[in-house]
């Protein structure tokens, strides 16, 4: 596939940045993660899924006799086991380091991995995966969330920014309760994909991101996460965005 990407992370108004990116098109290869467990902890949490994660496809990639650290699962594809192997593992690297003062990290994931005119997408907790395919934008991840589990489950909620716990993640990387969710969807030309951190998809709302994400990736990138500061985000905001150029 060829393709146009571009990945930024900021600070914003926080005092340290606890989100972590990667955007390696010559693998496919996409991941935003926001850390989790106070000062340090999220830093390295993040960090520590990002590289994992890379890691693991980089020597995919480059071994196919290589061993995968755990048994893949024979109803999924190729591509699907690694991400899924991928995300565990880099679960199991942060829950190994959880002692101390870092007894309480963890993070978020959220993986985009483009093969053969396929998308794979991964995720654990509130970091979101969204496809403008024709100027509609999908989500095509679930919340992990405490908000989005009573809202499936038909509980009477207010305004999700009025909802006291709306912040509170049901799973996370690091934690007993890390299993990845792993789709598969067709990737095509002219699709756009977005995979960004809350402090990015909470305030900018999805006509807007539509909007956005109609332009080249750099420019799209820079405004998504210009415009949420602007709109007032108080967390740390990623955003990385990869456009199906051509599918050959």
């Amino acid at each position: 596939m060829l393709l146009d990407t571009f990945a930024l992370t900021i600070t914003g108004r926080r005092s340290d940045n606890e989100d972590a990116v990667c955007a390696r098109p010559d693998l496919g290869l996409f991941v935003v993660a926001d850390g989790m467990g106070g000062y340090e902890g999220g830093e390295i949490a993040s960090k520590v899924a990002v590289a994992t994660i890379e890691d693991l496809v980089s020597r995919t990639a480059g071994d196919q006799d290589v061993t995968w650290p755990y048994r893949i699962d024979p109803r999924r594809g190729i591509v699907e086991n690694e991400v899924a192997v991928a995300t565990r593992l880099a679960g199991d690297r942060i829950a190994a380091r959880r002692h101390g003062h870092l007894a309480q990290m963890g993070s978020t994931v959220a993986v985009l991995r483009l093969e053969g005119g396929h998308a794979v997408i991964g995720h654990v907790g509130d970091s979101r995966v969204y496809r403008l395919r024709d100027g509609a934008l999908e989500q095509l991840t679930v919340d992990h969330s405490l908000w989005a589990q009573l809202l499936a489950a038909g509980a009477e909620l207010p305004e999700r920014e009025d909802f006291a716990y709306r912040h509170v993640v049901t799973r996370a990387l690091g934690t007993t309760s890390g299993e990845a969710d792993v789709r598969v969807e067709a990737a095509r030309a002219g699709d756009v994909f977005l995979l960004c951190s809350d402090g990015l998809s909470e305030v900018l709302a999805p006509a807007r991101i539509a909007a956005l994400l109609a332009l080249p990736a750099a420019a799209a990138c820079h405004a998504l996460v210009d415009e949420a500061f602007a709109a007032g985000s108080r967390d740390n905001i990623s955003a990385v965005v990869v456009r199906v150029v051509s599918e050959n």
